[in-house]
């Protein structure tokens, strides 16, 4: 412990101001004070006062030396974090970021793309075709958007749908996810037709009611089949999910079959050889189930189509057998290549209950009596417009005690119903699906993902 040193005058002199005193770096000044002629000098420097200082350097050392310790963050799960290290947005579980987050330039991915073959090979070098394209862009990118919605929406279905759960909960997981990634908008964006959830033997068409109670169960094979749309430009793209693996070589086979269709369609291309083409594909394919074994059929009066704005149906069929129509494709047409495979006939004809409805796409005025379908076919005309709906979006508006309405509506041809299409009772039916474009250089098969 250091000493004090203390400097001062004796015998009548003027005081001098005391030396100063350190203790651990601080320094202290204490001054003589004079009263009636005394000195009097205040000293430091006894054993208390010297401990005191220590206790308040050690007190203040310390203080200096304790931090104030922040409480880590709490790590936001996986599933929950939306940007990467990098500051890149990474889609939510469920999805909840719009894609345009994702790409905020406006400009979304191609698809897949293709180049034409033989007569139409000059085309990818074109600069009259590239130019034809440049006009279209707009148009191109909005397919492209309702494309990626798609890709994120089903990546999450694929990952999340599982046997025990309800159907209606499966519809609205997707249903959801779509309004939510397209940022929907009126007839501007969204959704642009009922998501299809068909099961076994039901190859399309079938979305539940509410009130519909059907759960999945393990040994189901589900069509999900679901569009977007932006501007009216729709992507219509489908999958089949099977957990039991006797299943596999059965969507093995459409999946092959829709991937020939593509592959065989393009520009002045005859709709019939598709046909044959996915027919011969199909066919070569065989599955057991139960112990029985079953030749892959396509159905022969399901195809695909060409799409059209706010038409998912816009005239032409592709066949999935062969024989029939000889129309050609062409420039700039899109098309949904979908085939549909069964172990039943092949053939499907209408049962169960109906959910699918659609405002017909060229019908004129139609004198309505009822007042309530005339109100009906208003709330159809401003959030449906052409594009499908089901009764459960009717539900979501808030209309109620419709069915007699929706009816009028069908008996005088304003609405076309959609009932379930399905083969015999006891068979398997499978489904896989793509929209194509056909660009006047390349094919761009728009729905293509890393899942199909």
């Amino acid at each position: 412990m250091e000493s004090f040193q203390v400097s001062n005058g004796l015998n009548g002199e003027a005081p001098n101001p005391l030396g100063n005193v350190t203790t651990h770096g601080h320094v202290k000044t204490s001054q003589a004070a004079n009263c009636h002629g005394s000195l009097e000098l205040a000293v430091e420097g006894d054993a208390a006062s010297e401990e005191e200082d220590v206790i308040e350097d050690s007190a203040t050392e310390a203080a200096k030396k304790k931090k104030k310790k922040k409480k880590p963050k709490k790590k936001k799960p996986a599933s929950e974090s939306s940007v990467t290290a990098a500051g890149n947005p990474v889609q939510t579980e469920p999805p909840s970021i719009p894609v345009s987050k994702f790409f905020p330039d406006g400009v979304y991915p191609e698809g897949e793309l293709v180049e034409y073959k033989d007569d139409n090979a000059y085309r990818t070098t074109s600069e009259e075709k590239r130019y034809l394209e440049r006009m279209q862009n707009d148009m191109y990118n909005d397919l492209r958007k309702a494309a990626e919605v798609h890709r994120q929406v089903r990546r999450y279905a694929q990952k999340t749908i599982k046997p025990g759960m309800a159907m209606v909960d499966i519809v609205e997981l997707i249903e959801n996810g779509t309004r939510t990634l397209i940022e929907e908008n009126g007839l501007e964006a969204g959704i642009a037709f009922p998501t299809g959830c068909s099961l076994n033997h039901c190859a399309a068409h079938y979305t539940p009611n509410t009130g519909d109670k059907t759960v999945l169960q393990y040994g189901d094979v589900m069509k999900i089949d679901f569009g977007t749309q932006v501007n009216g430009r729709i992507v219509d793209s489908a999958f089949t999910m099977a957990f039991d693996p006797q299943f596999d070589p059965l969507l093995a086979a459409v999946k092959d079959a829709t991937n020939t269709g593509i592959r065989e369609a393009g520009i002045d291309v005859r709709l019939c050889d598709i046909g044959a083409a996915v027919q011969e594909v199909m066919e070569s394919y065989e599955v057991e189930i139960n112990g029985k074994s079953y030749q892959v059929k396509p159905i022969r009066n399901l195809n695909g189509h060409s799409i059209g704005p706010y038409q998912i149906h816009a005239g032409k069929t592709i066949p999935i057998v062969k024989g029939g129509d000889q129309t050609k494709m062409e420039e700039g047409e899109y098309f949904a290549i979908e085939t549909f495979g069964s172990t039943g006939k092949g053939y499907v004809h209408e049962d169960m209950e109906c959910s699918h409805y659609g405002k017909a796409f060229d019908v004129g005025h139609v004198p309505l009596r009822l007042p309530r379908a005339k109100a009906l076919l208003n709330t159809i005309n401003k959030h449906f417009g052409t594009l499908c709906f089901c009764r459960r979006y009717l539900d979501r508006l808030g209309e109620s005690k419709y069915l007699m309405a929706l009816k009028n509506l069908v008996d005088t041809g304003v609405v076309n119903p959609y009932p379930p299409l399905c083969d015999v009772r006891g068979s398997y039916t499978a489904q896989w699906e793509h929209t194509i474009l056909l660009r006047p250089t390349r094919k761009e098969v728009l729905s293509r993902g890393d899942d199909y």
